[in-house]
């Protein structure tokens, strides 16, 4: 894509942030750890209570629409962190002001719509910015690079498990939650960060095979599916979600078995390297025990690291990590998914030719 909005080299690279609810704030975090690169010039939510305390706790002035705030702010970027269902029609009004879109995963909950939000964009001449903060994590930077490396020879396997815990009053406490239209399932919403893995690390996916299940909660989506996967290089796999584990957060975790390496990487969030094991040494295996971390949260520590590279994209001093069309992978992988599941066959990707 060719960027025809002008770099941002002379002063701080101004945000506005739409959405304050639970993964706001990451955000406010990152831009604080950012603060002389970085400032938030508005916040926005159509909920009275959460805008309030968005605004108390950032100092930033409140606004209760997408209108007023792009019309009361100059900000840069705009943050997206609003229900995924409505990502496709404020990426496309932000863009057409002008502005960078940062959207939160999922970048949408269907296919067209992640298109239209890359073509707006494009049209704009303006960044596109699909928040994929777990590929920061020092664990899954360790196995990237050792795939990058081809230390794994030929991979054969690869297993992923998401093994959370959403009660039924998670999903009560707002009512665009396990929806189709705004939501999407286990896989879309929640583990989404782990199906981006499938293609990030191990590469072109070939094709799907899924079911998924609707077992305990009261939610139109799945809490629970299992899938399948072939890569075009002939390795396979699989991914098992669920958000019904007892009684909390168990794992989330990737498993990769190759000709000359094993890696399994776990915790409750991949957060911890359990196993490294690779024919020949190399001087990152010295870096596996200070890359694992403890946590209690599924969100990792990648938002500020994430937002070091959205700065230096503004400022014309790097490409962004994960754009536009590279969201489009996880997503597409997540659309054959669920196609597969609801018509009981094998889907084959890419999805259009």
């Amino acid at each position: 894509m060719f960027i025809t909005k002008p770099f941002v080299r002379d002063r701080k690279i101004r945000f506005a942030l739409v959405g304050c609810g639970r993964i706001s704030a990451n955000h406010f975090d990152a831009l604080e750890r950012h603060g002389d690169r970085a400032e938030l010039v508005g916040v926005c939510d159509i909920d009275g209570e959460a805008l309030a305390r968005a605004a108390a706790r950032t100092g930033a002035p409140g606004f209760r629409s997408l209108d007023l705030l792009l019309a009361g702010t100059d900000a840069d970027v705009v943050i997206l962190a609003t229900p995924s269902g409505l990502h496709a029609d404020e990426a496309t009004q932000v863009a057409a002001a002008g502005r960078h879109v940062m959207t939160e995963k999922p970048m949408a909950t269907r296919w067209r719509d992640g298109k239209r939000m890359v073509q707006a964009c494009d049209q704009a001449g303006v960044h596109l910015f699909v928040v994929k903060q777990n590929r920061r994590n020092a664990t899954l930077q360790l196995v990237k690079q050792a795939v990058e490396k081809h230390r794994f020879g030929r991979i054969y396997m690869v297993n992923i498990n998401v093994f959370w815990a959403r009660p039924q009053a998670y999903y009560d406490g707002a009512s665009w939650r396990g929806t189709w239209e705004f939501d999407g399932g286990a896989f879309m919403n929640q583990a989404s960060h782990y199906v981006d893995l499938l293609d990030w690390l191990i590469g072109p996916v070939e094709s799907v095979q899924a079911y998924t299940a609707t077992l305990a909660r009261n939610i139109q989506v799945e809490d629970t599916g299992v899938v399948s996967i072939r890569w075009r290089t002939g390795a396979l796999g699989s991914m098992n979600v669920t958000m019904l584990t007892y009684p909390k957060n168990l794992e989330g975790s990737i498993t990769i078995l190759g000709e000359k390496g094993t890696v399994r990487v776990g915790g409750v969030a991949v957060n911890q390297i359990e196993h490294w094991s690779f024919a020949d040494e190399e001087p990152e295996d010295a870096k596996v025990g200070e890359a694992s971390y403890d946590t209690t949260s599924v969100y990792g520590f990648g938002h500020s690291l994430y937002y070091d590279n959205v700065i230096k994209s503004v400022r014309g001093e790097a490409i962004p990590d994960t754009d536009g069309r590279e969201g489009l992978h996880s997503l597409e992988i997540l659309i054959a998914t669920y196609i597969s599941a609801r018509d009981g066959r094998r889907v084959a990707l890419p999805l259009e030719v």
